[in-house]
């Protein structure tokens, strides 16, 4: 997944962190409701006599995110402040040797939050917030009167489903039918296990009714790699064939759905964020055990694999001591 440069910047931990005093500070992904929902960043600089002569960043994302962030510190440190806001993307991208396509937006992230940051030691000192593009989703995209819905509902159940799961898995099928590419590769499953999905949870169901795939379609979200192997190793090896299964099919939709922007909750059909807990409870029960402080199911997957990865966003240890807290956790599920 990872070129050998990008892993070497990934890697590169040298200017993560925080500074004690900053001049200035900028960041992007990290104002309230986008904190947990995409990738994030914040840059603090110290500078004297015009120039930049420390920079520390954190970073909430993927290694693509980080290696990006760890670059642009690199090139910045020691140039003069006016230098650093000609700093491009597209510089950050040939360093690292090229980006994928579909993760070109990491060198942007790096980039705005360093402007940021240098705009901040130029005015009074505050935290400066960069514009993030892409809109948040608040509110559930699927409805109980959704018409797939009440079809994927109101027909025959299969045998050891509980009503939960046939939820479940009726928003999940029934958000992936309403876009515009193939059901099964929206829920980053594959045919087989597509297939498998209808005939455990709605046998009546063809997957005709369902799998469809507009030829402009535009590219599907890719999965984070990394995120797809946290969530697997949380499948379960005991408990029923059906059971596992499902955890094994919650996992794989987890990882796909968590490529979106917005909350991971919406982007799965539900109808209110307190099922997604629920479900991971059912099917994914260690999991939910790991993230036993109740964050953002989210922002939960992506610290993770920052923990792994040796970089940080946090600002304090303790959560209950951070004043990022209220961006972490939603009321419902603290």
């Amino acid at each position: 997944m990872y070129s050998d440069t990008i892993r070497q910047w990934a890697m590169d931990l040298s200017r993560s962190g925080t500074l004690t005093n900053p001049d200035g500070v900028g960041e992007i992904g990290l104002k309230a409701g986008q904190a947990g929902t995409r990738p994030a960043a914040r840059f603090a600089i110290n500078v004297e006599n015009n120039i930049v002569i420390k920079i520390r960043f954190q970073v909430f994302g993927c290694g693509f995110t980080i290696a990006a962030c760890a670059a642009a510190a690199d090139m910045a440190e020691g140039l003069s402040v006016s230098d650093v806001l000609l700093l491009t993307p597209q510089r950050v991208d040939e360093c690292l040797d090229g980006l994928p396509a579909e993760r070109d937006y990491c060198a942007d992230i790096a980039v705005q939050a360093l402007h940021g940051a240098v705009r901040s030691a130029m005015g009074a000192g505050q935290v400066l917030e960069s514009y993030s593009p892409v809109e948040e989703d608040h509110g559930p995209r699927i409805t109980a009167d959704n018409p797939c819905y009440q079809a994927l509902m109101n027909s025959p159940a299969g045998q050891e489903i509980t009503a939960e799961d046939r939820h479940l898995f009726a928003c999940l099928l029934t958000i992936a039918a309403e876009e515009p590419w193939d059901t099964a590769q929206a829920l980053g499953l594959t045919q087989e296990q597509f297939t498998q999905l209808l005939t455990t949870c709605f046998p009546a169901v063809k997957p005709e009714l369902l799998s469809h795939c507009l030829p402009d379609a535009p590219s599907l979200p890719q999965p984070n790699d990394e995120i797809r192997v946290i969530v697997q190793s949380h499948v379960p090896e005991q408990g029923s064939a059906v059971q596992r299964s499902m955890a094994s099919w919650l996992a794989s939709i987890i990882t796909a759905r968590a490529a979106h922007p917005g909350h991971l909750w919406v982007s799965m059909g539900l109808f209110q964020r307190p099922e997604l807990t629920a479900s991971i409870r059912r099917l994914l029960p260690t999991m939910a055990a790991a993230n036993n402080k109740g964050m953002r199911w989210k922002r939960f997957l992506f610290k993770t694999l920052c923990d792994q990865n040796g970089a940080v966003l946090c600002k304090s240890p303790n959560c209950g001591e951070c004043s990022d807290y209220a961006l972490c956790f939603a009321p419902e599920e603290s």
